[in-house]
């Protein structure tokens, strides 16, 4: 047997190994240099770890791949081999569930994407989607990888199609804490929600310098692609915060409404807020007037347990409510015009806004509860030529191809094409209730009696008085409160402060609800 010289300096024992091992470690735990966590923390940026610490329960993160380092050449990076390779990857716990993540290192190469970065990526994305818990990714890099060619382009390849993959299946958060441009920024864009900072998160497929060349527009990268860009005008970003602390935080708020796969119901949470807690507020809060406007979200106040709610793309397309709330401990999705923004209309962003949070309850096992005070598709050249048609109907397939309990809710008015789309009995709503002060109509009195009425009132001596007469008429006979009641087109008319407790109830009936779709590869919805 031939004995093998020992190399110098190499530890000759097991517990010297380990030494080294645990050097190796605590090299990788600390980054390229304590010079660049200082210049990450200049930006008001914290590190990627100090990142996931926030994110994950204590003590609860373990790694994958800590000593993972590129084995590419040419252009100096054959020198430069740092462990992690720009991209932290593992799992953990949020509030005792687990949770997989990868977070970039702006440190090491600006946090850009190489082959082993994206390998890292892939092997955690995958490991999220077999153990069937969430993947958030903590997003803070410049892009592919230049030095590395199509090597990296390739990466954000296998990343896509991941998303793809795992579209549905289980929960994907992207939080974005730096830039992210180029093609990086599909990623996020296919996940189901977005986080953004405001001043140190930007994403954008081209650069404010191509835009000027191109366009000769000058404008900043928050300007372009920032934080209240996305938020307010894009919709892009779900959710933006002043800072990275508060925004992680939200992150794990928003991690507990949801289930851990699309097998599973979200985790139900004991609630102290009675079940049959009387709203007598909502009395007077809901004006019968129904040209007078109010705040929905005080009503979705009202109504949820201990009066709180997570709103999501709250600045987008405001003319409609998106939220994830509690009803007796059991996470729902609310679905509620806005009469204080646009009087609640339906527009293509609302139509848009509304259909991708319902997709996603009907996903996750969310149910439904839809609460109408719409007067009817916003009318306007802008909206026909932008497509409202087609946007529209993505919000109508959306609720029709979702088998998820559903409870419509009809405070007030509902007109025409909208009150059918905003999951009408007649799309497949499972319980429809209506207050007292509900008009559902296929469009409003006056302009009815305008249409219907129109030689009486051209030949009345007082038109505007005929035209009052009409309008009332046509009330009484086609508006009253109790007219769809009386056809069978809503379940019951309730009292307005009897609404927590016959949701909860109704909810309850429907918590085991199975519904058998046509066998299919998949629909073609409306794009």
């Amino acid at each position: 047997m031939t004995v093998v010289d020992e190399i110098p300096g190499e530890p000759s024992d097991t517990r010297g190994r380990v030494a080294e091992l645990l050097a190796l470690r605590e090299q990788a735990r600390r980054g390229p240099s304590d010079r660049a966590t200082e210049a990450q923390h200049a930006k008001g940026k914290l590190t990627a770890r100090e990142r996931i610490e926030l994110l994950l329960d204590e003590g609860s993160f373990k790694e994958v791949e800590q000593l993972r380092r590129h084995r590419a050449t040419g252009f100096g990076l054959e020198a430069k081999k740092p462990y992690t390779d720009g991209v932290i990857t593992g799992w953990g716990t949020v509030d005792g569930r687990t949770v997989f993540v990868y977070a970039h290192d702006f440190r090491i190469f600006g946090g850009a994407l190489g082959e082993a970065h994206a390998t890292k990526i892939h092997k955690i994305m995958d490991m999220a989607i077999s153990a069937g818990a969430p993947l958030v990714s903590l997003n803070d890099g410049a892009g592919a990888r230049i030095q590395e060619g199509v090597s990296a382009l390739a990466g954000y390849g296998g990343i896509f199609q991941r998303n793809t993959r795992a579209s549905g299946v289980i929960p994907q958060i992207s939080v974005m804490l730096g830039p992210c441009a180029g093609g990086a920024a599909y990623s996020p864009a296919l996940t189901d929600f977005v986080f953004m900072v405001r001043e140190t998160s930007q994403m954008f497929i081209t650069g404010p310098d191509v835009v000027k060349a191109v366009t000769g527009e000058e404008i900043t990268q928050n300007g372009l692609g920032g934080a209240d860009v996305h938020a307010e005008t894009s919709g892009v970003a779900h959710f933006a915060y002043d800072d990275e602390e508060t925004c992680i935080a939200e992150v794990r708020y928003l991690i507990g409404m949801l289930p851990s796969n699309n097998r599973e119901n979200p985790p139900v949470v004991p609630s102290d807020d009675p079940a049959d807690r009387r709203g007598e507020v909502l009395l007077d809060l809901v004006p019968a007037d129904g040209n007078r406007p109010y705040d929905m979200h005080k009503v979705i106040e009202e109504l949820v347990d201990d009066g709180d709610f997570l709103e999501v793309h709250e600045r987008w397309a405001r003319n409609i409510v998106c939220a994830l709330a509690r009803l007796d401990g059991q996470v729902v999705g609310i679905v509620a015009n806005q009469p204080q923004a646009l009087a609640g209309v339906l527009d293509i962003e609302a139509s848009e806004k509304a259909a991708r949070f319902v997709q996603m309850c009907d996903a996750f096992n969310i149910p439904i509860i839809t609460l109408l005070d719409v007067p009817g598709f916003l009318p306007g050249v802008d909206q026909e030529h932008g497509g409202i048609i087609r946007h529209g109907a993505k919000l109508l397939y959306a609720y029709c191809n979702a088998t998820v309990p559903r409870i419509s809710l009809i405070l007030r008015k509902a007109y025409g094409g909208a009150y059918i789309v905003m999951d009408s009995q007649s799309i497949g709503a499972d319980l429809t209730y209506a207050w007292p002060t509900n008009e559902i109509a296929v469009m409003g009195a006056e302009g009815a009696a305008n249409v219907i009425f129109r030689r009486q009132i051209a030949d009345a001596e007082d038109p505007e008085a005929m035209r009052a007469r009409m309008v009332k008429e046509y009330k009484a006979e086609l508006m009253h409160p109790y007219y769809a009641a009386e056809r069978g087109l809503v379940d019951d008319v309730i009292d307005p402060a009897e609404t927590r407790e016959v949701l909860i109830a109704s909810l309850a009936m429907l918590r085991n609800k199975h519904a058998d779709l046509p066998s299919r590869k998949h629909g073609n919805p409306p794009q």
